[in-house]
């Protein structure tokens, strides 16, 4: 008999695709995933695994170099965040549909996303997934927020990096948590730091030459700051939440495997995540044979 897992995926923009790799591992050793929680790039990942469209979502993302990434940025020279996100929601739609509901999923799905109005979680366990997923995705002053009657919405990881708390009612037989802000280490899958030509690098050269003029930022990398800021913030909150609610398993992605927005190292990423998985897993196995 297959052990069920309800499956909490963290935030951490790019990777995030090592959630794919994970899944991967767990479905091939015989698991069942009865129930998922997400933030930003979780949600997006979780969402996409529930309504059975994420071997499609990889085909897509293993297709992408840098500068199909690059095409896929909309700026929006807005106020309110740098990017639309429209034209990455319009494959995403394509992929898995129009109007597709959260409560219709073969699988139990909450999206997290961060109210900044009431400064509250927000919990998406119904209504239209694509919408749960781009509010959760929502990366303050980098993707623009997304209202929703009086709610003003953005990344979940905000306030909640790690949702275990969704899934903590949940009969599953195991509570798995993936941690994407985990300790720096040092391999040979982890990034050159001093890499240059990477996509975080030339988004935030577009950014400075449009946006903001030289005499102000001519030593600032703008998504850099923005995305260290963020990630310092939701390892905090992540070493709360662990502490509080101790999941049977916890895997943990190196912050610094890659960079925030390195989309286009979906390969890399993805292969990390399933071999770091399948480690976890067999140490969990083992200990549980004792």
């Amino acid at each position: 008999m297959k052990k069920t897992i309800s499956l909490v995926l963290g935030s951490g923009g790019a990777r995030g695709y090592a959630h794919i790799g994970i899944i991967e591992v767990l479905e091939k050793n015989g698991y069942e995933i009865k129930s998922i929680s997400g933030s930003s790039m979780g949600a997006l990942i979780g969402g996409l695994y529930a309504c059975g469209k994420l071997k499609d979502y990889k085909e897509w993302v293993l297709s992408l170099d840098i500068f199909s990434v690059l095409k896929l940025v909309d700026f929006s020279f807005a106020s309110t965040g740098a990017i639309k996100g429209d034209r990455v929601f319009d494959v995403l739609e394509t992929l898995v549909g129009k109007n597709v509901k959260i409560e219709d999923l073969p699988i139990d799905f909450t999206a997290v996303a961060t109210d900044l109005n009431t400064q509250k979680e927000v919990w998406f366990q119904e209504g239209e997934l694509l919408k749960a997923i781009r509010a959760s995705i929502a990366i303050p002053t980098v993707f623009t927020p997304q209202g929703e009657g009086k709610q003003l919405l953005v990344d979940g990881g905000i306030l909640n990096p790690l949702p275990t708390v969704p899934l903590l009612s949940d009969t599953n037989d195991l509570l798995i948590a993936v941690n994407l802000n985990g300790e720096k280490r040092a391999d040979d899958f982890v990034q050159n730091t001093h890499e240059e030509d990477t996509l975080q690098a030339k988004i935030s050269e577009f950014i400075q030459k449009n946006l903001f003029s030289k005499e102000e930022n001519e030593e600032m990398n703008y998504f850099t700051i923005v995305s260290k800021t963020i990630e310092t913030m939701q390892n905090l909150i992540t070493r709360y939440e662990l502490a509080a609610h101790q999941p049977d398993i916890i895997i943990n992605i190196p912050k610094n495997l890659c960079g925030f927005y390195e989309f286009h190292k979906a390969a890399k990423i993805i292969d990390y995540g399933y071999d770091i998985a399948k480690k976890e897993l067999r140490e969990y196995e083992k200990l549980a044979m004792l």
